[in-house]
């Protein structure tokens, strides 16, 4: 399922983002009612030209773990905290040609960003109602547990806490009356840039499997 956003919604963030440097639009893709919810940070160049979430080289990392622990893509519901690729502008001189060209790298969503996407996010979560949230990396998880919360100090954890939801009053935050199950992971991305972290994250991903099995059997009893 790949999810439609209520019109107000979309052009408040359209209204909240104007003149930044966003662009495309990937939904969320998706059951409705998941055990598992992956959160990532925002789309990147791959995604932005297939409109499909985790489609990349991050996406591929991602479908093997997801995969080790029993989950496929059409199990799992995954989104991410901005709906927009973020980028920068940058010159520089082609090799060849001698050129000076303009790219268009990935960048990390301003905290502004992903405040603006907040009321969608939320509107998201409280849709799509998984059993637990899987923020993938620390800007998925500040979002959610506040800007203290460190992906590598509550990797691989179970937690179960009130989240940051958008404040309708203002332009802040407010803590969620509902508890929610959260297991924050590494960014799948963080493999590609640091191997040596890879046993960490197999191993986290396993607790997961885990906790999940522990959970169904909690739920069956």
């Amino acid at each position: 399922m790949i999810i439609e956003y209520p019109t107000d919604l979309l052009a408040d963030v359209k209204k909240a983002t104007a003149g930044r440097r966003l662009t495309g639009f990937t939904p969320g893709q998706g059951p409705r009612h998941p055990e598992l919810m992956l959160i990532g940070e925002a789309p990147g160049r791959h995604e932005e030209q297939v409109n499909i979430p985790f489609s990349g080289a991050s996406g591929q990392e991602l479908m093997k773990l997801v995969e080790s622990i029993g989950y496929s893509r059409q199990t799992v519901y995954i989104t991410s905290v901005v709906r927009q690729r973020p980028y920068s502008i940058k010159r520089v001189r082609d090799k060849k040609t001698g050129q000076v060209v303009e790219k268009t790298p990935n960048r990390t969503p301003t905290k502004g960003e992903v405040r603006a996407f907040a009321p969608l996010f939320d509107w998201e979560l409280h849709y799509v109602d998984p059993q637990v949230l899987v923020p993938l990396g620390n800007t998925a998880l500040q979002r959610l547990l506040g800007p203290q919360a460190n992906i590598g100090q509550l990797h691989g954890q179970a937690i179960t806490s009130a989240i940051q939801e958008a404040d309708p009053a203002g332009k802040g935050y407010r803590w969620s009356k509902r508890q929610y199950r959260l297991f924050p992971m590494y960014h799948p991305a963080a493999i590609l840039y640091a191997r040596r972290l890879q046993p960490t994250v197999e191993a986290d991903w396993q607790r997961l499997g885990q906790f999940m099995h522990n959970l169904h059997r909690q739920e069956n009893k």
